[in-house]
């Protein structure tokens, strides 16, 4: 706990918020290991995401418990997440739409408090508004990164506002929103394809001015695929790393995975994925993937360094 004078709750009359202090220097992207792939850990400051909608929520109403959304980012980044990526609008399939005032009161009081824990932060949006707002509350461009899995449907305004705040954009495959993604799972060969629209939405951050280094790309699975979709893309994760782009990896307690494990009473729920999720977080750092974003950390940096030590020699 390098980062603050103590673990949330710890001390008397303390929460999560009151303890954040100031320090000296905040890490940066430029910080994180190299050695190793990263770990992203995933706080969904929702009422619906998957697997841990509601969490945050207050007693009464739907109103966002800040307070706890914050300690359970502070933890995720005591248990060694390299970046904590925080989303106030569900992205699973069927979700309901979320505007970017209510998203921005969802998360910016969550950003600006694990900034000044010293976190990396990935904000997790489509909106362009709520992108800008981030970007004005970072300490700085190499603090944040902008995680939008809109794919093909990426907003317009988006690439410019990447490229104005100088930070790094994860890029993700997908071909809809949360209500018309899987319905657009038409391929004839769906490696080449996913490689083919990524390139293209890739290239729209080129022409809107944004390095290629700061251009990270994700295969999207779970968006705008089948199950089996899913599995050989992972099978041929290796081309997308070739493409010579960082790559993240999200498969972390997917309804795919529900579907491998599933028992006589019906898909695995999420809680009981994650040594599924670890078991090809592990063939992705194998891959030679930049990140994978996680709910289950621990476990999965503890792999992440195992399969680091093995490529080392």
């Amino acid at each position: 706990m390098d980062t603050m004078g103590a673990a949330p709750g710890t001390g008397p009359n303390t929460g999560p918020m009151s303890v954040v202090r100031r320090i000296p220097r905040k890490k940066t992207v430029g910080d994180l290991p190299t050695d190793r792939t990263l770990v992203m850990g995933v706080l969904n400051v929702t009422p619906d995401s998957f697997s841990d909608g509601g969490r945050f929520l207050a007693r009464a109403g739907t109103a966002v418990d800040h307070e706890s959304a914050v300690h359970a980012g502070l933890s995720l980044h005591y248990a060694g997440a390299d970046i904590i990526d925080v989303g106030g609008e569900s992205t699973r399939p069927g979700a309901q739409p979320v505007d970017e005032q209510e998203e921005q009161r969802r998360i910016l009081p969550v950003l600006e408090a694990l900034f000044t824990g010293g976190a990396v932060v990935s904000v997790d949006t489509r909106h362009p508004g709520t992108a800008a707002a981030a970007i004005e509350r970072a300490p700085g461009p190499e603090h944040l990164l902008i995680n939008d899995v809109s794919g093909l449907m990426t907003a317009e305004h988006m690439p410019q506002v990447v490229a104005e705040g100088g930070v790094r954009v994860i890029v993700t495959h997908n071909r809809g929103d949360a209500q018309t993604m899987q319905s657009r799972t038409d391929y004839v060969d769906v490696v080449a394809e996913v490689i083919g629209e990524l390139e293209q939405i890739r290239d729209r951050y080129r022409q809107a001015g944004v390095p290629a280094e700061r251009i990270i790309l994700d295969p999207g699975i779970g968006f705008a695929k089948t199950a089996e979709q899913n599995w050989e893309l992972l099978r041929h994760l290796d081309r997308v790393v070739s493409l010579g782009h960082p790559v993240l990896l999200g498969v972390s307690r997917k309804g795919f995975l529900g579907e491998l494990l599933a028992g006589s009473e019906g898909p695995r729920e999420p809680e009981g994925r994650d040594a599924a999720t670890l078991a090809l977080s592990t063939l992705a750092a194998q891959a030679g993937a930049w990140a994978v974003r996680v709910h289950d950390v621990g476990p999965t940096l503890d792999a992440m360094k195992a399969v680091a030590e093995i490529q080392s020699r």
